[in-house]
């Protein structure tokens, strides 16, 4: 605080505390026993306000602590009037209102030059949403019985949910000893969790292991998947993963194995069907998990990040050229890390099926042109491009911004194979198949309808697959790449937009003969749209006669979004629910010229307001957003005809640029 002080006015120091989620900061001089706390602080903990420049005894710094946890933070505190160097608690307080929340604080001791401890200075930061949060995640893995964990290298210890102790029988902890993990597994299996401090990390998080579990001593088989993180100077790593029971499908496994030896004497390769059987459970197993893992937690998730990039944004556009550039290096981490938790779980839920499709006519070629410029922004010079696609291909119907991270999801992968250079060839043909096309071992991509398609080929002449590598390419989290410099999703989510799409996938490869990647997407009757580079750019600020009417449960999303629009020039008024969104409507004198609503919200949804809002205003523009729609306004996972919808969590970007491009129409 004293350094942020000497840098910042007041009010910059209010939008950075507002901005980093902070309730509160204090100083207290220890030689004086004074207590000095900002408004935040002061309002929190219902001390008068009326001029905190004169303080406040000691005494009151523990005033609106729960009583449970006040023995705990005196005792931390008394640490740090005594010259301890770090204050990192997390404590409940009971705010004036009489709610019990969430604080995190963190703060220091400042030491005069005897080193006798003279300040201690802090931050209160709210967590309540990522406690509320992490408590409905717990409940989410019990339900779906998916337990988490997380090994560092060296430690002796692992620190696990309780459904992971629940999964091998164990006492519920928060940290178990790796040799009590191992202990539950059965004669012969490899290590859960490496031991000793000269252990070597695995290759990766994937393989299915036979434990004996250790209240029953029943045996189980476990599944578990995750990454292998290296430290950034390469002297350690971090195991990040889950395991679940896959008891069950190893019964089925074993089923079907008994029949296949049964009936190879009766009835000759029935054996190709029982494969594809084999195959189906595989996927259905591996979608499960997936949608188990990101379906019923994604909304709140895409929620928080929503408000945390959205703040993040404001901040930085808020942020002085003069001040700190610690600061601006600050907000920008957490900005990147931020998109790449977005990035991360939009991922998840194309891989799953998840994720809103947009589809409509798409014209190959343009597509592909329009992507010229950034493959070559994002492929080696030492690479040759080749883009091939005739005026005489069919017209598709995809979703082009989906098709575009597909096709380059694609191309980063082929650049990544071919290290010393080599070539990447795109085209496109027309194809119809007549029957079912079924996958084989070697091309696990699964079954595609028969129809007409345009199969969009990326071909590399990189270092290729041998058949193992190959019957797990669209597996999540498998990876081939090392370490950190891959998520082992990239191919799952193009493996779910084809299917999604309609469509499917099919991959050959040889080692040393490079890949080739066929992504087939469905015939459209309709003729394609103009393309978006060809459209003229509007203007993305707006009048206070345009107003808008924004509608979220979320007090949080909405309060970043009301502002936002209001810092773009738009007249804005805010509704929490659907009832007083409609009761707006009947009451305002002037037109209100676009509706913007969360879609899953309580009593009343999106969809359901968006239809009587139109009732009372024809003609009324519609912007849904939320972060996992569920089937509120998609089916099949395709978005209705004529339905907009902003995904979670968006930037003030995106937002000024959908709700021009609606307003402008």
């Amino acid at each position: 605080m004293p350094e942020l002080r000497e840098s910042l006015n007041q009010d910059q120091l209010r939008a950075v505390l507002a901005a980093a989620g902070a309730s509160g900061s204090w100083d207290w001089d220890i030689v004086g026993e004074r207590l000095y706390v900002d408004y935040r602080f002061a309002e929190l903990y219902a001390l008068p306000g009326d001029d905190l420049s004169a303080g406040f005894e000691t005494s009151a710094f523990f005033r609106a602590i729960h009583p449970e946890d006040r023995p705990r933070i005196r005792i931390a505190v008394a640490g740090m009037l005594a010259g301890a160097a770090l204050f990192s608690k997390e404590f409940r307080v009971i705010s004036p209102s009489g709610a019990v929340l969430w604080m995190h604080g963190r703060g220091q001791s400042h030491l005069d030059e005897d080193d006798q401890p003279v300040r201690f200075t802090g931050l209160l930061v709210d967590v309540t949403e990522r406690k509320r949060t992490e408590e409905r995640l717990r409940i989410a893995q019990s339900a779906g019985g998916v337990g988490t964990f997380e090994y560092s290298d060296g430690f002796a210890t692992v620190s696990v949910s309780s459904e992971f102790c629940r999964l091998l029988g164990l006492h519920p902890a928060d940290r178990l000893p790796v040799r009590t993990i191992n202990a539950v597994l059965c004669e012969g299996e490899p290590l859960l969790i490496p031991e000793g401090s000269q252990a070597a990390p695995p290759d990766s998080l994937g393989g299915e292991f036979q434990v004996c579990r250790g209240e029953d001593r029943e045996r189980r088989w476990i599944a578990r998947r995750g990454e292998v993180l290296r430290d950034a100077d390469g002297s350690g790593y971090r195991l990040l993963g889950v395991i679940y029971d896959v008891t069950y499908a190893k019964l089925q496994e074993a089923a079907l194995r008994d029949l296949n030896d049964t009936l190879e004497h009766r009835v000759a390769m029935e054996v190709a069907e029982r494969r594809q059987a084999e195959e189906a459970l595989r996927q259905a197993q591996k979608m499960e998990a997936v949608g188990q893992l990101t379906g019923g937690i994604a909304h709140d998730f895409n929620n928080l990040l929503t408000i945390i990039m959205g703040s993040v944004d404001m901040a930085i556009r808020r942020t002085e050229s003069s001040a700190d550039p610690r600061i601006r290096r600050a907000l920008d981490n957490a900005m990147k890390g931020a998109e790449r938790a977005a990035a991360l779980t939009h991922r998840l839920l194309a891989f799953s099926r998840r994720q809103p499709l947009d589809p409509r006519a798409v014209n190959v070629p343009e597509l592909l042109a329009g992507m010229s410029d950034l493959l070559l922004r994002t492929i080696t010079e030492a690479i040759a491009i080749t883009v091939d696609a005739s005026d005489e291909i069919w017209t598709i119907e995809a979703d082009p911004h989906q098709l575009e991270n597909a096709l380059l999801n694609l191309a980063v992968n082929a650049r990544d194979a071919m290290p010393e250079g080599g070539a990447l060839r795109i085209t496109a043909r027309n194809r119809s198949l007549s029957d079912t096309a079924a996958a084989s071992p070697t091309d696990p991509g699964g079954e595609i309808p028969a129809g007409d398609y345009v199969a969009i080929d990326v071909v590399d002449t990189g270092t290729g697959m041998d058949e193992t590598t190959l019957g797990q390419v669209f597996d999540p989290f498998f990876t081939t790449k090392e370490v950190g410099k891959g998520t082992g999703l990239g191919l799952s989510m193009v493996y779910g937009f084809a299917k999604q799409s309609g469509g499917g996938i099919q991959i050959a490869s040889r080692p040393g003969a490079g890949t080739c990647v066929s992504l087939y997407l469905p015939r459209s009757i309709a003729e394609a749209e103009q393309s978006s580079d060809q459209l003229i750019a509007s203007a993305e600020m707006g009048s206070p006669s345009e107003t808008i009417l924004v509608v979220e449960d979320d007090d949080d999303v909405r309060a970043y979004t009301v502002g936002a629009l209001r810092d773009l020039g738009y007249g804005v008024i805010e509704a929490h629910d659907g009832a007083s969104a409609l009761g707006m409507l009947a009451r305002h004198e002037q037109p209100i010229r676009l509706l913007m609503t969360d879609v899953v919200m309580p009593r009343m949804s999106g969809s359901e307001l968006a239809f009587l809002a139109r009732e009372r205003q024809a003609g009324l523009a519609v912007l849904f957003t939320s972060g996992y729609t569920r089937d509120a306004i998609m089916h099949g996972g395709r978005l209705d005809e004529g339905v907009e919808l902003l995904p979670k969590p968006f930037t003030m970007k995106n937002l000024a640029s959908k709700v021009r491009e609606l307003l402008d129409r």
